[in-house]
C-alpha cells in the first residue's frame, strides 16, 4: 500500500544507539508524500528519536535515511531545516511579540519577514492579524501552539514533523489544531508525520499509522489498522488506549 505513493522520507535498516542502549532497531519504512502519517506507541518506543532523525537533529548510528529521494546527509543543515519543519509540544517561544517569533526563521537567514507575509501566516493558522503585536506571554496554550506552527510554516516546508502538539490542550483547542493541520495538508500538500498518544486522533486524522514499541515498528498501514490490529502486541496496546 505504501508502494502506491512516492516516499517523502524513507528509512532503510535505520538504528540509533546511545550509551549502548538501542533506541531504534533496524527500522525500514516510508512516509508517503502529501499524506498524514501518525506515530503511536507507548512511552519509550523511540517515536521522538525517529522524528529527530528525519530533520537531522540526530544522526543514525547505522542504516540509510532519504529525504525527497536524496540521502539526508547530502543536504546542508539549513537547507534540510527549511525542507523539514518541526513543531513541539512545548511550543517554545522567544520573549517578545508574535511577530518577533514569526520573524525568527527569516532572521536566521539574514532576511526580513514582511508584515503581509506575517498576516498570511496568521491567517493560515486561524489567528487574526491583531495577534501580530501581541506579547507571546499573553497567549493561551492553543494560541501559542498556533503561533509555533505558523513559525514552522515560514519556510513553507515540504515535510512537517509534529511531536505531541495537542497533548496539553483543552478539547476545543485540540480540535482547532487538528483542523488546522488537516487544512495545511490539503492546501499545501504538506507531508505530515505526527506523534500522538491519542489513538482516536490517530484514527481520525491519519491517512496512515505506524505503531512503535521498544524501538521497533510493529505494524504499519492505513490508520484503520487501529480498529483491527494484526498482532497481539498491538491489540493489547489499542485496548489500553480504548480506540
Amino acid at each position: 500500500m505504501f508502494t502506491d505513493y512516492k516516499p517523502a522520507v524513507h528509512l532503510n535498516q535505520v538504528s540509533y544507539i546511545i550509551d549502548g542502549n538501542k533506541i531504534l532497531k533496524r527500522i525500514t519504512g516510508s512516509f508517503p508524500e502529501g499524506k498524514i502519517t501518525t506515530l503511536v506507541g507507548p512511552s519509550g518506543a523511540g517515536k521522538t528519536t525517529l522524528l529527530k532523525l528525519c530533520n537531522g537533529l540526530l544522526s543514525p548510528s547505522s542504516g540509510e535515511l532519504y529525504v525527497k529521494g536524496q540521502p539526508i546527509n547530502s543536504y546542508e543543515p539549513t537547507e534540510l531545516r527549511r525542507l523539514v519543519g518541526i513543531a513541539l509540544q512545548s511550543a517554545p517561544m522567544v520573549s517578545g511579540t508574535v511577530y518577533d517569533n514569526l520573524a525568527l526563521p527569516m532572521e536566521l537567514q539574514s532576511k526580513k519577514l514582511s508584515a503581509d507575509a506575517a498576516k498570511q501566516l496568521l491567517h493560515d493558522v486561524g489567528l487574526e492579524e491583531e495577534f501580530m503585536h501581541r506579547k507571546v506571554s499573553d497567549l493561551s496554550g492553543g494560541q501559542r501552539q498556533k503561533v509555533s506552527i505558523a513559525r514552522t510554516l515560514v519556510n513553507r516546508p515540504d515535510i512537517l514533523l509534529l511531536d505531541e502538539i495537542t497533548s496539553s490542550l483543552d478539547r476545543t483547542s485540540l480540535k482547532e489544531i487538528e483542523e488546522l493541520i488537516a487544512a495545511i495538508n490539503r492546501k499545501y500538500k504538506t507531508t505530515i508525520i505526527w506523534i500522538t498518544h491519542n489513538l482516536q486522533q490517530a484514527l481520525e486524522i491519519g491517512d496512515f499509522t505506524w505503531v512503535m514499541m521498544e524501538g521497533e515498528v510493529i505494524e504499519t498501514g492505513e490508520s484503520e489498522l487501529l480498529k483491527s490490529p494484526a498482532t497481539d502486541k498491538v491489540r493489547h496496546f489499542v485496548k489500553g488506549g480504548a480506540v
